[in-house]
């Protein structure tokens, strides 16, 4: 099976997903994921490693916390997100996979990440 290689924009963080090809793309319309602007795939929790630069990865969470966003804290870029629908995947950002060019991806699903958004009592 292939191994996709992956890294933010300086180089900081490498990540590896060995799922053998990109699967499940989509975008979000969420708060966070609409500004964000990322296409992503899936990969499973054991999947998907961190291979230089764990301890640069900034952790983002909001609303339920249940979703892990991760940020290099060196250049900003998103590289991936343990889901909250479904925590037992990530999502990872297709742009910044080795040899791929998401513009040219055909198939990505637009998820309604406003209508399933849990909004919590303050």
């Amino acid at each position: 099976m292939e191994i996709l290689k992956g890294s933010c924009h300086c180089g900081a963080v490498h990540f590896e997903v060995d799922c053998g090809e990109l699967s499940g793309l989509r975008r979000c319309d969420c708060s966070l994921c609409r500004r964000k602007g990322a296409i992503m795939a899936t990969a499973l929790l054991s999947e998907l490693s961190v291979t230089k630069g764990e301890d640069l990865l900034s952790l983002y969470q909001w609303n339920t916390k249940v979703a892990k966003h991760y940020f290099c804290s060196i250049c900003g870029i998103y590289t991936h997100h343990q889901r909250r629908m479904n925590p037992k995947e990530f999502g990872f950002n297709v742009g910044c996979i080795d040899g791929i060019e998401p513009e040219l991806l055909t198939g990505i699903e637009q998820t309604d990440g406003k209508a399933s958004s849990v909004v919590e009592s303050i």
